[in-house]
């Protein structure tokens, strides 16, 4: 792997935007990425293990519930700061960055927005830190893009719950200490159960043989008569709006972290094109190269705004589930166009781990379809937008 000389693309000088407080978090991430992530993570993908050495790391530069008021452990951070963490910890690699998200917005989110105060006490120091490692059961083998259809279920039995079931791609499964689970109660209604490490019925097996996100853990969560202790429910919401507010937690730090992706990839081909030689001068100076990275830093530059403006709303409270899905989808959809571009400006050498690219292309394969695929956010935006349901 070469060394890690990253310069992140400000085109139109967004640091102005930012506070002092902004720059200061995303310096501290981005020079963590340089110096724990860059250096491990093509034999981590290599060797298709996620690098557990990490996590503290992780939780020291605020990955873990950022946002997360500070009486349990989190960083009480605004939402721009947990944005540019992620856009930081995506442009190192994706697979680290869904660990981080998962973390975040699918198990303290729940936990802090949905949990008693007992629970909240319980569980959200130890995640804030990193001793505790969560993952977040929703996608079944037969519903994912429409998790209505779920079939894990859960029978109250006096004084425990009964939980049966099964959940597959989950991110951190293999070595979670605790999964928040959706599941249908014997009325059908969905509700959010914190399963933990060690209850008799529960096993992770991890899924194997992916080609993207090769560094991150990715396994199923089976669930067979666990006894979940009732206390363990999450109390104050239910419906399958709780879970879908996860997602668009989830969903926004995306849309930042898929920046990242685009910015390590096109920092990667500008360099290469200025020192690679052809016909007697650097690439660089070919039309169709330019025509190439000239589109590529415009695309980031508008994705930049897109999420910086998306922030500002999150942290006004104003942000809709439908704007969430917009910068989702037009995010990651920029970054795998801009990789796909860069291994071309990159030739041969783009295949290869001593570069970046290949790596990032083909995580954001993974990152294009989960938390809702690309097609399914377009129609969320054409519902926002008509009025009319195409799902059904």
């Amino acid at each position: 792997m070469r060394p890690d000389l990253f310069e992140a693309p400000d085109y139109y000088n967004l640091d102005d935007l930012l506070t002092e407080e902004h720059k200061l978090i995303r310096d501290a991430a981005r020079a963590w990425v340089k110096r724990d992530v860059s250096p491990i993570i093509e034999q981590a993908a290599q060797d298709a293990k996620f690098p557990k050495s990490i996590i503290p790391g992780l939780a020291e530069i605020g990955a873990f519930g950022p946002y997360i008021p500070e009486q349990y452990g989190g960083a009480g951070l605004d939402q721009i700061s947990y944005g540019l963490i992620m856009q930081e910890i995506e442009r190192g690699d994706s697979g680290v960055r869904s660990t981080a998200s998962v973390q975040s917005s699918l198990v303290m989110y729940p936990i802090w927005k949905y949990g008693s105060e007992e629970q909240r006490n319980k569980f959200l120091p130890k995640l804030a830190s990193g001793e505790f490692m969560g993952s977040f059961g929703l996608t079944e083998p037969d519903h994912g893009s429409n998790p209505s259809g779920m079939v894990t279920n859960f029978k109250d039995m006096g004084d425990h719950y009964l939980l049966n079931g099964a959940k597959l791609w989950i991110s951190n499964s293999p070595f979670c200490d605790v999964a928040v689970v959706w599941a249908k109660n014997e009325e059908g209604c969905i509700h959010g159960l914190i399963v933990e490490r060690g209850m008799e019925g529960f096993s992770t097996p991890e899924t194997h043989n992916k080609w993207s996100l090769r560094a991150s853990a990715t396994g199923e969560l089976i669930f067979q008569d666990v006894k979940v202790p009732k206390e363990n429910l999450l109390p104050n919401k239910s419906g399958l709006g709780a879970p879908l507010g996860c997602l668009d937690s989830a969903r926004y730090g995306i849309a930042w972290g898929a920046i990242g992706a685009a910015m390590d990839c096109y920092d990667t081909a500008l360099r290469y094109a200025k020192e690679r030689i052809q016909f007697g001068k650097p690439i660089a100076a070919f039309q169709l190269q330019q025509k190439k990275l000239a589109e590529m830093i415009t695309e980031i530059t508008k994705a930049q705004l897109l999420a910086l403006r998306l922030g500002q709303l999150k942290n006004e409270d104003r942000a809709t589930s439908a704007q969430i899905s917009m910068a989702k989808r037009n995010n990651v959809d920029m970054a795998i166009k801009i990789a796909r571009e860069a291994r071309q400006i990159l030739g041969g050498m783009g295949i290869t781990g001593e570069y970046s690219i290949m790596r990032h292309m083909m995580n954001l394969e993974s990152v294009i379809t989960y938390e809702g695929t690309h097609d399914i956010h377009l129609l969320i935006t054409g519902l926002d937008i008509t009025g009319e349901n195409a799902f059904k």
